[in-house]
């Protein structure tokens, strides 16, 4: 079973893609594939502009937490996937764009 996200509920913030549904899907075809689920869709966020980005950030911090007590492997992997989308935006977004990131994963 998928698990829904329940983000718009919790903070108002309504999701813009299928990032979380990608990834809650791999999840069930084991490492290599969130890893491959990983590449293609931080291809595609990065060639939507900052707005998809920063729901990709968003998305992977959200599999940070939800793993963290259940699956410390799973958790670390994402971890290691957000430290490097978040250092992407963080060198390659704009004054503007960056605070939009900012004030959204914040």
């Amino acid at each position: 079973m998928i698990k829904y996200w329940n983000i718009e509920e919790l903070t108002g913030y309504k999701p813009i893609t299928t990032f979380h549904f990608d990834f809650s899907f791999a999840e069930h075809y084991g490492y290599d594939m969130v890893k491959d689920t990983f590449d293609y869709n931080f291809e595609t966020a990065k060639n939507m502009g900052y707005k998809w980005l920063t729901e990709f950030v968003m998305v992977l911090n959200w599999k940070v937490w939800e793993h963290s007590n259940t699956n410390s492997t799973l958790a670390k992997l994402y971890d290691k996937l957000l430290i490097q989308a978040d250092e992407y935006a963080s060198e390659n977004l704009n004054e503007e764009e960056l605070s939009y990131y900012y004030a959204t994963t914040n």
